[in-house]
């Protein structure tokens, strides 16, 4: 086999089984579901509100149209190239410039961490004091959380992907008693409807456009998720039929829900009360006027934010399959568990990483870093999908109308940028996590140049 050959990332049968197709078309609209639901609107709406005010609802409205035009893109792409690197494969295919496709898939890996080890910080946060008291220690609950989660991830993934149905099917049980509190308290003339229409910025001007964007950006994180669900492809069933339905169906579904909730949460609680709380939605079931069990609903929140830490190191491991296979990262990092079929070395090298991440922020923070990395490669992404129209395939696939992805890449810029008023903690912590990446694309290049096959 030539060296040509050898890079394309293809690895024989001999070398290494290739991976389970477990996922059919049910598994993967849950699947996607449960990724973008969780973390995000169960931990963070306090956060938003504390950016914009009562007009809660706005952020999460914006958001959902960005992920839209964004999610038509993928859809596009995993039709054309139903293979486990995503985005990564995607701007390799486009632009063929080796360092750029790394620090795309380094930052979507990072991404995936740093959700994942938001989603532990706020499984030690206000949910799990609801039912234990302050007695434990925040970090050391969350380092053991991504522990057991890494030991799911390594048995296999239909275990991973089946438990992902049973905590989806929780979480969306807990949204829907949010909204049913809400129905309840209209219904009852409880709430302030006046609350929907104010803005926390005086004025009109510049301060009132930044603090939405700023609010959008961070809110931008609770619709995350359904790229993670192309790094699957290579796990699902007819991946080019299935997923454009279920992306399409999952983006709608947690769309709506996230709306409707950011208006009960808004209607039934001041921003001033949800910004002051890691777990804003416990707030909204105590002050809804319905006798519901509030250690209950802590419960249900965090199977949320464990079916989004699950789902996130699942994502970044598969990543770091697809990239050995692409020879973008050593070959090793691609070696799969015999008797499971699982990414071994690749879960290991992210669990690690997550609990780096754990101490370097809270909720808020850690968050925050996954948009904001997500934006970016969501632009680089809406971009791809325009010059690969200029490489068709010999199967038909779904294609994205040309002026969605245009808006996407400027959507995705505008709410990268400091126009969305984001701390400077963010953008130090996504400089250190790329200064990580280029120095690991650095060892890289050298170990392929040592053994000739750069």
């Amino acid at each position: 086999m030539s060296t040509a050959e050898t890079t394309t990332g293809a690895q024989s049968p001999a070398e290494e089984p290739g991976l389970k197709r477990a996922i059919g078309p049910k598994l993967l609209v849950l699947f996607v579901i449960g990724d973008i639901l969780g973390t995000g609107i169960y931990a963070t709406t306090g956060a938003v509100a504390g950016k914009v005010g009562g007009a809660l609802w706005l952020p999460f409205v914006i958001g959902f149209v960005v992920a839209i035009l964004t999610a038509a893109s993928y859809v596009e792409l995993v039709g054309k190239y139903p293979k486990a690197a995503g985005a990564a494969l995607y701007t390799q295919k486009a632009f063929k410039v080796p360092f750029l496709t790394f620090i795309v898939a380094f930052m979507v890996m990072a991404s995936g961490l740093s959700s994942a080890s938001a989603a532990a910080r706020a499984f030690s946060g206000d949910y799990l004091s609801e039912l234990t008291g302050d007695a434990l220690p925040p970090t050391l609950i969350a380092i053991c959380f991504i522990l057991l989660l890494a030991g799911l991830n390594l048995r296999g993934v239909s275990e991973s992907v089946k438990t992902n149905v049973v905590l989806t099917l929780v979480e969306l049980t807990g949204l829907l008693i949010i909204l049913a509190i809400g129905a309840y308290a209209v219904l009852t003339g409880d709430g302030e409807p006046s609350r929907l229409g104010e803005f926390e910025a005086s004025g009109t001007g510049y301060a009132l456009i930044t603090g939405v964007l700023g609010a959008t950006a961070l809110g931008f994180f609770a619709f995350v998720g359904f790229e993670d669900s192309v790094n699957m492809a290579e796990e699902t069933k007819d991946p080019v039929r299935t997923f454009p339905r279920a992306i399409f169906i999952g983006v709608a579904v947690t769309g709506t829900i996230y709306v409707l909730v950011a208006l009960v949460s808004s209607l039934l609680v001041d921003y001033k009360v949800l910004e002051g709380s890691s777990g804003p939605l416990l707030e909204v079931v105590k002050a809804g006027g319905v006798d519901f069990p509030h250690k209950l609903f802590a419960l249900i929140a965090l199977f949320a934010v464990t079916n989004s830490a699950l789902i996130n190191i699942m994502m970044a491991s598969r990543l770091c399959y697809g990239m050995a296979n692409e020879r973008i990262l050593p070959r090793g990092m691609g070696r799969v568990l015999r008797r499971r079929r699982t990414p071994v070395v690749g879960i290991v090298f992210v669990t690690v990483l997550a609990i780096g991440l754990v101490s370097t922020g809270e909720i808020e923070g850690l968050g925050d870093t996954t948009a904001f990395l997500l934006l970016c490669v969501f632009a680089v992404v809406n971009i791809t999908v325009l010059v690969l129209r200029r490489d068709p395939v010999d199967h038909a696939h779904f294609r994205t109308p040309t002026f969605l992805p245009i808006l996407g890449a400027i959507t995705a810029l505008i709410l990268a940028s400091p126009l969305a008023d984001r701390p400077a903690d963010v953008y130090i912590r996504a400089a250190v996590l790329l200064a990580i990446g280029v120095g690991l694309w650095a060892v890289n290049k050298v170990v392929l140049r040592v053994r000739g096959e750069d």
